[in-house]
């Protein structure tokens, strides 16, 4: 739909009964998150606070939280959306068939920003404070309150103007820490995002970068801000597109870019190597992230339009809202990643294991086909080009397959896709290693932020092996396991003691490896060492949550019977991957016992929450 505005789009979401009212007062530090992860673990509505505590203006979320509704949003100019992304890909299609692609020219139109003047527009903001926003605070141990669905704007120093500037999504922290009140927050980014490309640029003329942190306004905006899109198109283009109406945007007397259309507007300066602590903060890989140096803003303004609506999501263990928004841009991009790497046909970045960790992947295996005894070749080349690719080199474990091996798997089903992959693979041969690399900043399983490895996973071939069921009653398990559980067909989940040291673990595999190394265990090609085997065993995305976020492959991947040949690394057993919590690992999200007895009451009859699941 072509909303004007984001009340526009609350008003409609209410009169299509996609939205509810919570008319209570609730409290921003940890009531709202909580009910929002209720609400959005059942895939209920979207949801407007109308009363806050502590702040004037209400506030919405779960906008995005199910396909559905995202859809329903965008109702109007989807399709089209997906047509253009088409022609991007293959613009030969528009010259071949014109009047099948006339009807996305209007809305090509619609993708031009459009500069307004800041009195004929219906635009009327007022100002207040930082301190006025609702000071929402998603987790028990989070450093202070953060902004979760922000539009951050920056223009490159060097090339000035709408077309050339930067729209993304990165967290801000608004006070706590070190941070003063109203006059500082706490911008969280790497240096290779957009944004971080127009700092770079700003520090090596010692000029202060202007940042506009739009917020609300149509639901296009902050799906722009966090879509991939294709090289040259800019994030204000799309969101017209999608929009069906045009970025408006005016500067304010001190130069800053203001959305026309968004609810909030914070403007400030980031000065050449600014930085304050920020953090911690629960975050999407089901962990906090910890306090670290970030780029300091200094606030100069906070507007807000009249009758504004804050607009927030909650971040933790996936899924959570923002794995609808990634299926949305998922729906809208289509195969877009493939197509820019040859030979690949399919990728997956697992959500349940926290996006950046895991990545599942089909390729072409068609190197020498006339040879017997089909193993990897073609896939290794292509895992090394996902690695190298934008988001996708964040991650630390790959597995990828060939397609002509079964060209019907289904990449998003994990269990499904690791019985194929454990069902061929050569422990022997197909594990490629990556050392002293770089993973995702929010990551915590390598040796130090942003360090740590990969593992390349490649398969290809016949079935050799049939998975085992149940662990073999008449092999007997060291004492140090004090409980076992069977994840799936061929991978083994062990309870050992609490991790302690390296020295320990290594003690540890050695006692595992002398009860297992003269057994037969073809059929159980993966062991998962872990603190809860019952836990890890319950379902796949307790598997792919546990095993792939609290692991670095360099140090945590063993085998039974090991070897290293010429540097490579193979086993001639079974796989062993430490998934314990480490002493350096960040910890997890837990939800405070008493703030979910609390909100409970809105549930009851007569609370807005009543009849909701």
């Amino acid at each position: 739909m072509g909303y004007k505005s984001l009340r526009d789009c609350v008003n409609d979401l209410e009169k299509h009964g996609h939205l509810i009212r919570i008319k209570e007062e609730v409290d921003p530090y940890l009531e709202m998150s909580s009910i929002h992860l209720r609400v959005y673990e059942n895939k209920g509505p979207a949801l407007y606070f109308e009363n806050i505590k502590g702040s004037k203006f209400p506030a919405v979320s779960n906008l995005f939280g199910t396909l559905e509704r995202s859809k329903f949003m965008f109702r109007d100019s989807l399709d089209k959306i997906k047509t253009l992304v088409e022609l991007k890909n293959d613009p030969i299609k528009a010259i071949k068939n014109p009047l099948k692609y006339a009807s996305v020219s209007m809305t090509a139109l619609s993708a031009l920003p459009m500069k307004v003047g800041r009195s004929g527009a219906e635009i009327s903001f007022g100002k207040c404070k930082i301190s006025d926003i609702p000071q929402i605070v998603n987790w028990p141990m989070d450093g202070g309150p953060f902004v979760t669905m922000p539009q951050v704007y920056t223009e490159d120093i060097d090339n000035k103007g709408i077309m050339n500037a930067n729209l993304g999504m990165y967290r801000i922290q608004m006070a706590g820490n070190d941070y003063i009140l109203n006059e500082e927050i706490g911008l969280h980014y790497q240096l290779h995002r957009g944004i971080g490309v127009h700092q770079t640029k700003a520090n090596a003329k010692n000029q202060a970068l202007k940042v506009s942190i739009f917020l609300g306004g149509p639901p296009a905006h902050p799906l722009a801000a966090v879509m991939p899109l294709p090289e040259g198109l800019s994030e204000m283009t799309f969101a017209g597109a999608l929009g069906n109406r045009r970025f408006r945007y005016f500067y304010d007397d001190e130069g800053f870019c203001i959305s026309a259309d968004a609810d909030f507007v914070i403007t400030g300066t980031v000065e050449p190597m600014a930085n304050k602590p920020e953090g911690p903060f629960g975050d999407h890989l089901g962990y906090y992230s910890l306090k670290h140096p970030f780029p300091l803003l200094k606030v100069h303004n906070v507007y807000h339009k009249k009758d504004p609506i804050w607009s927030f999501t909650v971040v933790g263990r996936p899924p959570q809202e923002d794995t609808s928004f990634g299926e949305l841009i998922h729906d809208i991009t289509g195969a877009a990643i493939p197509k820019e790497i040859p030979g690949l046909h399919a990728v997956n970045a697992v959500d349940a294991a926290g996006v950046h960790p895991l990545l599942f992947a089909i390729g072409s295996e068609r190197y020498t086909p006339y040879l017997k005894g089909r193993k990897p070749q073609e896939i290794i080349t292509i895992a090394n080009h996902i690695l190298g690719k934008s988001q996708l080199s964040l991650a630390k474990y790959l597995f990828i397959c060939a397609k002509e091996d079964n060209p019907d798997l289904d990449i998003n089903n994990i269990y499904e896709f690791m019985q194929h992959i454990l069902q061929r693979i050569d422990l022997k041969r197909d594990l490629h290693f990556h050392t002293k690399t770089t993973i995702d900043t929010l990551d915590y399983s390598g040796t130090d932020i942003n360090s740590g490895s990969k593992v390349a996973i490649t398969v290809a071939g016949d079935v050799v092996r049939d998975l085992i069921k149940g662990f073999p009653q008449k092999i007997a398990l060291p004492n140090i396991v004090t409980q076992f559980k069977m994840v799936m067909p061929g991978i083994l989940a062990l309870t050992l003691p609490k991790y302690i040291d390296e020295n320990q673990t290594n003690k540890e595999i050695s006692i595992i490896n002398e009860a297992l190394k003269a057994e037969d265990l073809q059929g159980l090609p993966l062991i998962i060492i872990c603190d809860d085997a019952e836990f890890t065993a319950a379902n796949m995305n307790n598997f792919v949550w546990v095993t792939f976020t609290r692991s670095n492959p360099s140090h945590d991947i063993y085998g039974i019977n090991n070897f290293t040949e010429h540097k490579h690394w193979g086993c001639n057993g079974p796989l062993i991957i430490d998934a314990r919590i480490k002493p350096h690992h960040a910890p997890p999200l837990i939800m405070d016992a008493k703030v979910e007895e609390n909100i409970s009451k809105l549930w009851q009859i007569g609370g807005s929450m009543f009849g909701v699941g």
